[in-house]
């Protein structure tokens, strides 16, 4: 269900080498502080809200180098002023409890925009060379149902209490607690996954679902799913789309540059990936994991980003995310080839035209 409220955006940040698609074109982007600093700053003065750090921990399918994502959060947030900045983690690295504090930590530097991104995992070499053990798909999801009631217990409660399969609490008081405003009690929880268990666990637990790739159709019927289950909890999920974004001053100069990052596709690097997440996927109960049904050409943005179908002019860029908004998104999170230009063109040339659209639908509603 569409939603009154002006969309937000956020975008990937690139703290792992490689960029955002799998491909040997040419990408002005780069891994290092200096440079994400400059993008984080210019993103927030182009209309972006939040930014999401990557968590990878060995060099995988492009990605040779990554810096670890809740120290760069907030090094970021420290170099911004109002930008919020959702850190991944993988539960089953973490115990929640040390998490719980680094964000009230975090929450208090940054005046209240840290977030978090828990992923329950689809990579089994992060693990398992690591020494940590590779739990099966319904087990990792259960995982990080109890590790996020165990930060909502542990930053809202003076006396948290947690009895769960994998971990407990006893009469704890975190303090100080993570800075509260009104609508967020708490640091936001942000959480993926196409199954059945990812959509059941968002209905039950997290503030935010991020959707993979898709069009407006298969977004309306992910969001049907989830709030199946959140609504008889009296509960609102918001709701995140990945878009992969190529917005050019001609259609056909945006299609060229998806045609070039599509044929210089480093072929060896996706279909490695291709293989690792399909098996993980197919480990679910019902088959319906991540990137279940994901062609090459979709896995070159590893996220399905192409899907979204964020490539064109301004113009058409602008509509497509309106009736993305239309179908329930309340957030765009979009990668970009040449990062510090995009971003910059995006704030200037789309985001503008997605305010007059979203201004035109409330017109019409009135």
């Amino acid at each position: 269900m569409a939603t009154n409220e002006p969309l937000k955006f956020a975008y990937w940040v690139p703290n792992v080498s490689g960029g955002l698609v799998v491909s040997k074109i040419e990408q002005r982007t780069d891994w290092s502080y200096d440079y994400n600093k400059k993008l984080a700053q210019l993103a927030e003065k182009n209309g972006f809200e939040y930014a999401l750090s990557q968590v990878r921990y060995i060099a995988s399918y492009g990605a040779a180098y990554q810096h670890e994502s809740t120290s760069f959060s907030l090094a970021l947030l420290l170099a911004t002023e109002r930008l919020k900045v959702i850190a991944a983690v993988h539960p089953g690295l973490w115990q929640p409890g040390v998490l719980a504090k680094w964000l009230a930590t975090a929450d208090h530097l940054s005046g209240g925009r840290a977030a978090v991104n828990v992923v329950s995992g689809w990579f089994k070499d992060e693990f398992t060379k690591l020494g940590e053990p590779w739990l099966e798909h319904g087990e990792r999801y259960r995982r990080s149902e109890e590790f996020i009631r165990y930060l909502r217990e542990i930053w809202t409660s003076d006396a948290a209490e947690l009895n769960g399969d994998f971990y407990r609490l006893h009469d704890f008081d975190l303090k100080p607690k993570p800075l509260a405003s009104e609508g967020r009690p708490h640091p936001e929880i942000f959480q993926g996954g196409n199954s059945s268990d990812a959509k059941a666990m968002a209905g039950r637990v997290s503030d935010w679902y991020f959707a993979n790739g898709n069009t407006p159709e298969g977004l309306a019927a992910q969001i049907r799913d989830v709030n199946a289950v959140a609504e008889p909890l009296g509960r609102r999920v918001r709701f995140g789309i990945n878009g992969f974004i190529v917005a050019r001053d001609t259609e056909k100069e945006a299609r060229d540059t998806l045609r070039e990052i599509i044929d210089k596709a480093d072929r060896e690097a996706v279909e490695g990936f291709g293989a690792a997440v399909k098996q993980a996927g197919q480990s679910t109960g019902d088959k319906t994991g991540m990137w279940q049904d994901s062609t090459f050409e979709d896995l070159v943005q590893y996220n399905d980003g192409f899907r979204t179908g964020l490539i064109g002019t301004p113009e058409q860029v602008a509509e497509r995310i309106v009736e993305l908004k239309r179908a329930g998104a309340d957030l765009i999170l979009g990668g970009f080839l040449h990062y510090l230009e995009d971003v910059e063109y995006f704030g200037q040339r789309v985001l503008p035209l997605v305010r007059e659209l979203e201004a035109q639908q409330l017109e019409r509603v009135a």
